[in-house]
């Protein structure tokens, strides 16, 4: 798995095809979190970027059970065109090369739902009003059977070296197909739950940023299927058990001076640090619905999870919605803040881009930084919690969502048309698969 770039920069056919290239695939995510994809013939590269292939409008609401949410704007009627970024293409082997898209309207005109389109717009309003973001993503996956069901294995040591050394050939293979992919991953665990892994990728623009998650989670289903195995990236893959996060990392600098750390504030924060910290927190309840909308986020979200669900933040606080990591020898990258509640089944997208626009709005209205919580804001009781002001972020697909679509704070940042796809494919999911019993989710939506 390589990267290949021409004297250009871009990869020519020939260069592909000396690669052995014969099929290009182009994907893009959608409201309910899938990657969809197109494939053309080698030949047709050229295109796949210029014209791009054609994509339904009902790709904005395909949901994660395989249904269309249809809604008032979006039914069989139409056309959209997903156009590859060529900037970004990736030799995936086997024949195969793989690079992310947006969609656009016939006319050529980005499509508004493109939720690429809306990461750009994001981190092109940033820079326009002087910052400069770095975005980095941690991916948690579970092996489980090709049929989806648990793997019996020896006992399982949370962050234990055994986890590693069991299943040492599948993790090899991923972290040669990560480094030959361009994305190397900075550190690689068994995490908390069984036949749970969890890497980090290096921080990277948000919309790079979010490719290389789009592209490390095909790497890994790569390398899982190479080894007769299969990765999750359920929230909650089994009930009961630890789920799977998708936590956001992110630094912002102006003219190259960090904002997150020589200032005046708490840990050195500065004041516009605070001020970014101060709307992300201020907005994280408007927003959740593009963090943790789906029918299966809420089995993670509980005190107690390190799922971040009380909204506050603190240095290192693993229960905090955001987590502060100080700038030090043992943060190479530098201060930073980590959004903990965010899960797989986010569009990756729509999740960094919400994040940074309220970053950006605290930015703009010089939002005050809230006070820090110290400690585990789960050993309070509930009246030191409201006095501490400290909410728990809720847990319910579908107040989470039914506050997404009454939030005028998330349409005039993202717009009306992204919040109206998204709201539509967690309704449709909440209608049709509601009333199931946690394990029947669990296993309906472990591999979608």
């Amino acid at each position: 798995m390589t990267r290949i770039t021409s004297a250009a920069g871009n990869p020519s056919v020939g260069d592909l095809r000396e690669a052995g290239v014969r099929l290009i695939i182009g994907t893009v995510v959608n409201a309910a979190g899938i990657t969809l994809a197109k494939g053309v013939p080698l030949a047709r590269l050229a295109a796949f970027q210029q014209s791009g292939m054609g994509a339904a409008p009902v790709w904005d609401v395909f949901t994660s059970g395989g249904d269309i949410a249809y809604t008032g704007g979006i039914d069989a009627v139409g056309d959209m065109r997903l156009k590859i970024d060529p900037n970004d293409l990736r030799v995936l082997g086997a024949g195969r090369a793989w690079a992310p898209g947006s969609l656009f309207r016939q006319d050529g005109s980005p499509a508004p739902t493109c939720p690429r389109r809306a990461l750009r717009t994001v981190e092109t309003s940033l820079g326009d009003a002087g910052f400069r973001a770095l975005v980095g993503h941690e991916l948690e996956f579970v092996l489980v059977a090709p049929d989806g069901s648990p793997l019996e294995t020896t006992p399982w040591v949370p962050y234990g070296a055994t986890g590693l050394f069991d299943r040492a050939g599948f993790l090899d293979d991923l972290l040669v197909s990560l480094d030959g992919a361009g994305i190397p991953p900075e550190q690689i665990h068994a995490e908390y739950g069984r036949n749970q892994f969890e890497f980090s990728l290096p921080p990277a623009g948000p919309v790079a940023a979010a490719d290389a998650v789009v592209l490390a989670r095909i790497v890994v289903g790569l390398a899982a299927r190479a080894h007769g195995l299969r990765a999750s990236f359920s929230p909650s893959p089994f009930p009961g058990v630890v789920g799977n996060g998708a936590h956001h990392h992110l630094s912002l600098s102006r003219n190259g001076v960090p904002l997150f750390a020589g200032g005046t504030g708490p840990h050195g924060i500065s004041t516009a640090g605070g001020a970014a910290i101060g709307g992300i927190l201020a907005g994280l309840p408007d927003i959740q619905g593009f963090l943790t909308g789906s029918i299966l986020s809420g089995g993670r979200l509980a005190p107690g999870a390190w799922s971040g669900v009380h909204l506050c933040w603190g240095l290192e606080n693993r229960e905090a919605s955001v987590r502060f990591l100080a700038d030090g020898e043992g943060n190479p990258h530098g201060a930073n803040v980590e959004v903990k509640i965010v899960d797989p089944s986010a569009n990756v997208y729509l999740a960094s881009a919400s994040i940074l626009a309220l970053a950006l709005d605290g930015l703009r209205t010089n939002h005050r930084l809230p006070h820090e919580m110290p400690g585990d804001p789960g050993r309070l009781t509930d009246q030191e919690r409201r006095a501490a002001g400290v909410e728990l972020l809720p847990n319910s697909p579908a107040l989470v969502i039914d506050t997404l679509d009454r939030s005028r704070l998330a349409r005039r940042l993202l717009g009306d048309d992204i919040v109206d796809v998204t709201v539509a494919v967690r309704r449709h999911e909440q209608a049709t698969y509601g009333g199931m019993a946690p394990d029947e989710l669990a296993s309906r939506f472990r591999l979608a």
